[in-house]
Formats: C-alpha cells, structure tokens, sequence
C-alpha cells in the first residue's frame, strides 16, 4: 500500500510537472494566430481610414468639378467605311501653343477620336471634352487654355447635369490657363483653393476629372516631384504627381486629403497619350495670381527686370566665392530697363527678391512677374564678395521679341591657346553686327577643339569672350593675362552670342 500510494503520488507530481508544458505549447499554438489577426485587422483598419479619406475629399469637391465640352473648330465629313478622308482632320490643336514643339508631352485635350455619324444621330460625332473647376459662386470656372482655346462652341456641363453655354471666356497661354464664365447657374459651389507652397514630395493627391468622357473619375497617387520645369508653358513650373492622369483630365483639380485644390492638371509625360505615372499640375498659388489677373483685367500683366540669367552650379558658386549654389547669377543687363536703373551688374548673383529667397531662374521669374508694378522691392544681391541690398522697380512686361538671324563672318589674324583648345580674335564693331551679338568689346572664338577643355567647358565658335577672372577682356592679351593667373582651379568666362549672355568655368587639363 505505501508503495502503491508512494507510486500515485509519483505519478501525481509527475503529472503536475508536465502540465505548466502543455499549457505553455497550447498558448504557443494560439498566440500567433490572435496575433497575425489582430495585425491584419490594424492593417485593415488603416486602409479603411486612408479610403475614408479620400471619400471625404473627394466628397468636398466633386460638386465643384465641371465637364467641358468644345465643338471641332471645324467639322469633318465620314465616309461610308467611317474613315475621315484625307485632308478634312482637323488642323494639328499642337501648333501655336507652348506644346506646339514638345511631341514627347502630350497635351490633354487632344481631340477625342471622332465617331462615324450615326443614323438618326442629329451631332454626327463629338467634340473635345475636358475638365474644369468652379472657383467662384458667380460663375466663374477655371480649366487650360487648350482646352476652350480657339472652340467655336464651349458647353459647361455641372455635376448634377444641368448645362451653360459660355458667355465669357479669358486666357493665358504663358500657363496654359483660362477662366470660362456662365450665366444663370444658381447653387454653384466653389472649390477650396489650398496652398501649394506647403505640398511635400511623398503627400497623397487626388485627381478628379472626366478622362477620355468618362465623367466623374477619381484617381489617387502622391507628389513625385515640386516645382519641375518641364519646358512648357513658358511661364509655369510643375507638381509632378503619379496619380493617373488622361486626356480628359485636362484643367481638373488636383487634391489633397483636406478636400484642397492644390493644383490644376495639365500635362502628361507619354509615348503613348495616356497615363503612364508621370503627370503635371499648375500649383494653385500660381493659378490663384493669374485667375485674378483674369478676372479683373482679362489680362495677365507681369513685372518684368530686364536682365538675362543663369542657373548657378557648384563650380560658378565657387568662382563667385559663395559656399553653395543657391541664387540666380546675371548675366546680361538691359539698357533702360528697372534692373540697369537699380545698379544691376552682370556678374551678381541675385539671392532674395521682395524676402523671398530664389534658386533657380524660374523661381526669380515667377516671383517678379507676381510682384507690384511700379512699386520698390528689394533685391539682395552678392557682389564682389560681399551682399548688398538694390532696390528696384519693375515695370510692366514687353513679351514681344523680334527674331534673329545667324550671320555668318570671315575670321582673320586668330590666335591660338593650344593647352586649352581654344583659337580666338579680338572683336571689332564689324564682327559683333555679323555676329548679331551686344558686346562692346571682347575676344571672338573662332574654333574650338572637339574634345579639349574649352569644348568641355561649353564653348564654341562664333562666341564673344567679353569677361575673364571678372576682368574685362578687350583684346588676346587680355584673355592670355588671365589664363595665366588661373593657375590652379578653373578660369570664369563671360560669354555672349546672339543667344544672349552666360557664365562658363574654362579648366586646364594642365
């Protein structure tokens, strides 16, 4: 009995000792499961909350986003095969506008291919379609310029059917912008117009619009890239956004998740018409300006400087003593324009104008052309090694521009600099007409090297050397002076054509 009884206990404890295991393998068994669910349903839960979101945004302003609808400017006759017979398209909606030289950058409101007339159809086919934003109770709307551009007809369809016929339409083409008016409209409801200076690359963004007719689309992605100069309108820079944008979305709104317009689509970047991840919004701090330019004067007028500019690299920024590249450096002043009358040289480099600081041409461009005619600003600058302070007043643009016609001249007596592969003359009155170029004085290049250091450094034949080290170059001894003296790092040149002027480093391979 005691050794029975000694055996149960045994068996007892042993039991006891076992079972702390098999709850612990039991949990073990359990515990991920409830983990991994309880994962997935926080993952869920954010996605729902990033869906919610982007309803409620887009709920906020879809009842401000319009369609647009442009007749052809003019008509074309189908045949019996429903093909357009050659010669009766449409003439190219590309040339005279700022996509007229850019086929790699499609514009959105290319024509939407045209239909054969239907029996019993009173329209035959259709006209272009694009996209707008209501910005103003009264009526007002903004989309592109390409969009209504040179239409004979532009019908504004709202988004709860109802439909205007335009009675006013302003344009700019500089950005690509134009404000379409209606009349009778009650209940409109403008969109918020946010603020693009404070959109970072990485945001989410949505696009609403009506791509290829197909009304009130929605599309999301975030900012690739700010503040992308893609060549075309002359007077805008870009957000780039991967949010998908088509032909059709042309002058809709571009959101963020506060329900904010932050900008307005207009371009894509695609080798085949549609969206391909890359496309481009006016930010809306630049359409602000220009809208109400348009709506109170049917123009855009812009402040205008009058000199000729250059982006800085690292190699300028150290010839010019800055410890970066950040500012605009001059090249040109015009004779008789504010900037010559405030003490603008060439040779500055322009840092701040009115607080703001700039760095790169476009950012001085749009923030001249933005600021008050006629009225002081003042404009930081680095010269000779130390800042100064000018003030300016600009004056209203002149944005007409005669064309130049290359000359061609004959060369004599040039003179060689072997080591650099550069063959120069001094320039007399007679050459620089020749040459269409503004330069008092100088060294003309008369042949450059392929593969030297001059061709490396930018030059080529039929430019004005007209500053070197910061000195003025008069004649080849002048320039052989400052070779010299350059004896280590690079050699700053001013440069002129018929282009206009601009800073080049010259390196030795020595």
């Amino acid at each position: 009995m005691r050794t029975m009884n000694h055996w149960k206990t045994a068996k007892t404890w042993a039991a006891l000792a076992v079972l702390p295991m098999v709850i612990a393998v039991a949990a073990a068994a359990t515990l991920p499961k409830d983990a991994d669910k309880a994962k997935r349903s926080e993952v869920t839960n954010y996605a729902k909350s990033l869906s919610q979101a982007f309803r409620e945004a887009a709920n906020d302003v879809q009842d401000s986003v319009v369609l647009i609808k442009a007749d052809p400017v003019m008509p074309v006759k189908w045949n019996d095969r429903g093909e357009a017979p050659k010669g009766q398209m449409p003439p190219n909606p590309f040339e005279g506008t700022p996509f007229g030289n850019m086929p790699e950058l499609k514009r959105f409101f290319e024509q939407i291919p045209q239909t054969p007339q239907m029996p019993g159809h009173p329209h035959g086919g259709r006209g272009g379609i694009g996209t707008g934003v209501i910005i103003d109770a009264k009526g007002v709307i903004l989309t592109n310029n390409h969009v209504v551009e040179g239409r004979n007809d532009v019908t504004v369809r709202l988004h709860d059917g109802r439909e205007f016929k335009a009675t006013e339409i302003e344009t700019d083409p500089n950005t690509d912008l134009a404000i379409v008016r209606i009349e009778g409209a009650k209940d409109l409801k403008p969109a918020k117009l946010g603020n693009s200076d404070l959109v970072e690359v990485g945001d989410w963004v949505l696009a609403l619009g009506h791509p290829f007719g197909l009304e009130g689309t929605l599309t999301s992605g975030i900012v690739s890239a700010k503040g992308r100069g893609i060549g075309m309108p002359a007077r805008a820079t870009f957000i780039q956004t991967d949010a998908a944008i088509n032909p059709g979305n042309s002058g809709g709104p571009l959101i963020n998740l506060d329900g904010e317009v932050i900008g307005i689509n207009t371009a894509i970047s695609s080798s085949s018409g549609g969206n391909q991840g890359v496309g481009f919004a006016i930010p809306v701090n630049l359409v602000k300006w220009v809208s109400e330019e348009l709506m109170d004067d049917g123009v855009v007028q812009r402040a205008q400087l009058g000199v000729m500019i250059q982006p800085m690299t690292h190699e300028l920024a150290s010839q010019f003593g800055l410890e970066n590249k950040d500012g605009v450096a001059v090249t040109d002043v015009l004779d008789d324009l504010p900037a010559a009358k405030a003490g603008v040289k060439a040779g500055d480099v322009i840092l701040e104008y009115d607080g703001q600081k700039v760095s790169t041409p476009r950012e001085l461009q749009a923030v001249v052309e933005r600021s008050k005619i006629g009225a002081k600003h003042d404009m930081k600058v680095w010269r000779d090694g130390k800042h100064e302070t000018l003030q300016v007043v600009p004056r209203e643009s002149d944005e007409k521009a005669d064309a130049k016609a290359s000359t061609k001249t004959e060369r004599a007596n040039p003179s060689r600099f072997e080591e650099l592969g550069l063959e120069v003359e001094t320039l007399t009155a007679e050459i620089a007409e020749h040459l269409n170029v503004n330069a008092k004085h100088g060294v003309v290049i008369s042949d450059v090297l392929a593969g030297s250091p001059a061709d490396r450094a930018g030059l080529e034949s039929g430019m004005v050397i007209v500053e070197a080290g910061r000195k003025p170059v008069k004649s080849v001894a002048d320039l052989k002076t400052a070779v010299e003296a350059a004896k280590d790092g690079g050699l700053l040149l001013l440069v002129r054509s018929e282009q206009g002027a601009r800073f080049l480093v010259l390196k030795s391979d020595a």
